[in-house]
């Protein structure tokens, strides 16, 4: 099968540039031949206002460009991770005129939320999901906290939803969870166009001991993640050790607040195999979220390490981290809650290994690099079959 994968890179790396580059490892190690074609948002520098805003909604540079590569690959299927905002729907558009159905995994909720996370001051917010013209995110300025930036998204999200592009020009849309593919369907996407497949690691690490007595926190250090939540948590286990890996626009505060916390060590950004021994040796992972997190890729690589996860039991982590098989759930915001559940994981040693083993189990049920090929190939046969039947009729 020959594949163009397409994707827009942001400035600052991320969970789907992981994803990206997972499925070209694993689409490849299987025999395929995949072409990527990308952009990165390093050239928004070069451009104006009025231009970005343009090309968001259209990029007629995106047309030709595609247009040429598909022409020449003749691709089976072409998969979109990233669109926003240089590549843009006018890949669909390319696609569509050589007649290759498209694929597009959401890896956040852009189709129905200016800001692409449904979560706005602090708290969860839906304002957008049901209204044609995602009015609010301009009047809150919701990306970027520029107005000009935020009208620019809803305008995209205006124009391509008059034109039926989301209905028309996508074959095939992958949400990561059941609850990102329900606000989905919520927000206008044909419920029969969403399928859902999880994120996977190409490379098994392989399970941890768990035995470095110490919880661990692994992620962006931004408000959204719950940090001062989990800082409070903390305040009230005095005799349990955290180690809190990552970097963001809090971590000054954050430090700060450490250092009243003797038992909180503030370790900054690691690559990703630091990271992997962490969680190897780690007692359970820390998910304090307080907005929708898609599919965290710490969540499966803690899962792959055998490590039990205490998240706060909304959107996604509901349905990803099952109590007593994965891990543990508290309420969100709540620091004693957290606190309980946290102490009651580590308190007992023998309970702990034989939930490292049931996460470890669900692991490999589920979300191993043979399971996600096998899923992703029904997906693209899927797509091909029922754009054949259609150019048939």
């Amino acid at each position: 099968m020959r594949i163009l994968q397409a994707h827009n890179f942001y400035q600052q790396p991320g969970g789907e540039d992981q994803v990206y580059a997972a499925e070209f490892d694993l689409l490849t190690r299987n025999g395929h031949d995949v072409r990527q074609y990308s952009v990165h948002n390093d050239a928004l520098r070069e451009l104006s206002g009025w231009k970005i805003a343009y090309r968001t909604i259209w990029n007629s540079q995106t047309y030709a460009s595609a247009s040429e590569t598909i022409r020449q690959f003749r691709p089976g299927i072409i998969h979109c991770h990233n669109t926003f905002p240089l590549v843009s729907p006018a890949i669909y558009y390319a696609a569509a005129k050589r007649q290759v159905p498209v694929v597009q995994t959401l890896h956040n909720y852009r189709l129905i939320c200016p800001a692409a996370t449904l979560y706005r001051d602090g708290r969860i917010c839906e304002d957008c999901v049901r209204h044609a013209v995602p009015y609010h995110g301009v009047i809150h300025k919701c990306y970027r906290g520029d107005r000009g930036a935020s009208a620019a998204v809803a305008s995209m999200l205006t124009v391509h939803r008059l034109a039926k592009t989301w209905t028309g020009k996508v074959k095939t849309y992958i949400a990561l969870t059941e609850f990102a593919r329900s606000k989905l369907i919520q927000g206008g996407l044909l419920p029969e166009k969403i399928v859902v497949k999880p994120n996977f690691l190409v490379q098994d690490p392989g399970p941890g001991s768990g035995k470095g007595g110490f919880a661990l926190f692994v992620g962006r250090l931004s408000a959204e993640k719950g940090l001062t939540t989990l800082l409070r948590a903390w305040a009230c286990l005095p005799d349990l050790q955290l180690q809190i890996m990552g970097d963001g626009p809090l971590r000054s505060s954050v430090e700060a607040e450490a250092e009243r916390l003797p038992n909180v060590t503030i370790l900054g950004f690691h690559e990703r195999p630091q990271v992997l021994e962490a969680m190897k040796s780690a007692a359970c992972l820390i998910m304090p979220s307080e907005w929708y997190e898609g599919f965290p890729m710490t969540l499966v690589e803690a899962m792959a390490c055998g490590t039990p996860i205490v998240a706060s039991d909304l959107g996604s982590l509901h349905e990803l981290v099952q109590e007593g098989v994965t891990g543990t759930r508290f309420a969100p915001g709540d620091p004693r809650h957290l606190a309980e559940k946290v102490r009651a994981l580590m308190s007992s040693p023998d309970g702990n290994a034989a939930l490292r083993s049931r996460v470890r189990s669900a692991y490999e049920e589920t979300y191993t690099a043979a399971k996600n090929y096998s899923h992703l190939m029904n997906i693209y046969e899927r797509a091909i079959s029922d754009t054949s039947k259609s150019s048939t009729r």
